[in-house]
């Protein structure tokens, strides 16, 4: 699938593209690594967004977000 840099994507459509869960997707628009604009109740997304997330640089950010928020549901699970 091809991200049209000037197209807007809602938070599903950025979700299949980018392969992620709404949990993740939430969490990420949440601390700030996907920035959104708020229309009504939903968020809508720059396709420029999702190429910028997709970039190597900013995947390191991610994944490291993704991993803490794991062990933090892993601890309360563990206990």
């Amino acid at each position: 699938m091809e991200i049209n840099p000037n197209e807007v994507y809602t938070t599903e459509e950025a979700q299949r593209i980018l392969k992620i869960s709404p949990s993740t997707t939430m969490r990420l628009i949440k601390k700030g690594i996907i920035r959104t604009a708020k229309v009504g109740k939903q968020y809508r997304i720059l396709g420029k967004e999702l190429l910028r997330i997709v970039s190597p640089k900013l995947e390191d950010k991610v994944g490291k977000i993704y991993n803490k928020g794991r062990v933090w549901v892993h601890k309360g699970v563990d206990e």
